[in-house]
């Protein structure tokens, strides 16, 4: 919180001159500590001896708190909370010598939020405040975290209906072609169109079933079935299943891993980590160039997975975003390269259930390099729900 939010303004609303200032002796130089927060609040206060006073100090000072008079020459403290502007940060506390309950249950009403009734000793009075006090960083905190919200809600649906746009738009575009026979009757012309517009279906299916991966982890709602996980075979797996595309980019792919090599875990997120670094690791390489997963036991309960390429490389400020979501790095070498950009941070969320964590080196235009650390999983099976079928076994790029 910025330094200038430290200090609370209280305002003091008493016909009594010594009672407004010995209020404000009794405020002077305190100060609260707010532990759960690791702030200190300090307070300055702004006296006034009636109710219009406290109206036009409250337009115009906009204070935290308000220790308010019941009786004042004008008007009563009931009328100034009537009257008061629209007021989303002050609390009240009603200062009165007559504590019946209709004056209590009014007040409430218009919003008190204590009382303290005369006469009081300064330690009562900074007791009172310092209770307040609590009470407005708690409703500031809980009214930053609903704005974090809400700015983080827009920013997810700006992203994402950017990245559904463009293929959305493609294929939206070859249907009309088709529709309208734009290469005539022969079905054959057409084949490129189908394939593209299936490319990019397909692309749309990935983005959607990563959300939906990353919502489960972030939620701890994804199904977990811990057992003995043969990290030798699930990497071969991994590789088999980005060898048609290395294949196809000229990129050869090696996997190196003791025999016997085992890790307590869940089969689907080891899936996902060895995948998704073999999927970039092949995506983000150059024709002729090579790809190698190595896996090899640190200690007893701790496994190092190290994906080196040779491949397009990064600068450091590209790293230094890499995994943010929806962060694809985007320069001459990576615009045609397709994929969510969520599947690095899938990784690292994964990883660091496991105890481990991610880090990344990286030269430009001369090749990559992840490790990823993943230790045994602790306890039984999560008691989240099943996930829906079809979400075991998948892979991230």
């Amino acid at each position: 919180m910025p330094e200038a939010d430290r200090r609370l303004k209280v305002l003091i609303v008493d016909d009594e001159p010594g009672m407004r200032a010995g209020a404000e002796r009794a405020l002077e130089g305190f100060s609260v500590r707010l532990d759960e927060f690791g702030e200190t609040v300090a307070f300055s206060v702004i006296p006034a001896a009636t109710g219009g006073e406290a109206l036009e100090a409250i337009r115009a000072a906009a204070p935290d708190l308000v220790l308010l008079d019941y009786k004042l020459p004008d008007m009563t403290g009931i009328d100034v909370l009537a009257a008061a502007p629209e007021r989303p940060a002050f609390l009240t506390i009603m200062i009165t010598a007559f504590a019946s309950l209709d004056v209590a249950v009014a007040a409430t009403k218009r919003g008190a939020f204590d009382f303290l009734a005369k006469p009081f000793t300064p330690e009562e009075l900074r007791a009172t405040v310092a209770k307040a006090a609590r009470s407005v960083y708690l409703q500031r905190k809980a009214g930053a975290l609903e704005e974090e919200k809400r700015q983080l809600r827009f920013n997810f649906v700006t992203v994402l209906a950017h990245e559904l746009k463009a293929p959305l738009a493609a294929v939206e575009g070859y249907m009309h072609l088709m529709r309208e026979r734009i290469k005539g009757p022969e079905l054959a012309a057409y084949d490129q169109m189908i394939e593209r517009s299936v490319v990019r279906i397909a692309g749309m299916r990935k983005l959607v079933m990563d959300l939906l991966d990353l919502t489960r982890l972030e939620s701890g709602r994804k199904a977990r079935a811990f057992e003995p996980v043969d990290l030798r075979r699930a990497a071969s797996l991994a590789a088999d299943a980005v060898a048609a595309a290395a294949e196809k980019g000229g990129v050869k792919v090696e996997v190196r891993a003791e025999p016997g090599l085992v890790l307590r875990a869940d089969p689907g997120e080891v899936d996902m980590v060895l995948s998704n670094l073999l999927t970039n690791a092949v995506k983000y390489n150059r024709r002729g160039g090579s790809a190698a997963l190595e896996l090899t036991r640190t200690s007893p309960s701790s496994v190092l997975v190290r994906c080196s390429d040779t491949g397009i490389g990064m600068t450091p400020e590209e790293q230094a975003k890499l995994f943010g979501e929806f962060v694809r790095i985007k320069n001459e070498h990576t615009r045609a390269v397709d994929g969510s950009g969520l599947g690095l941070s899938i990784l690292r969320r994964i990883a660091r259930l496991y105890g481990g964590d991610v880090k990344v080196s990286s030269e430009y235009g001369k090749g990559t390099v992840f490790e990823v650390t993943l230790n045994d999983a602790a306890g039984g099976n999560s008691p989240a729900p099943e996930a829906p079928e079809g979400q075991h076994g998948r892979h991230h790029g």
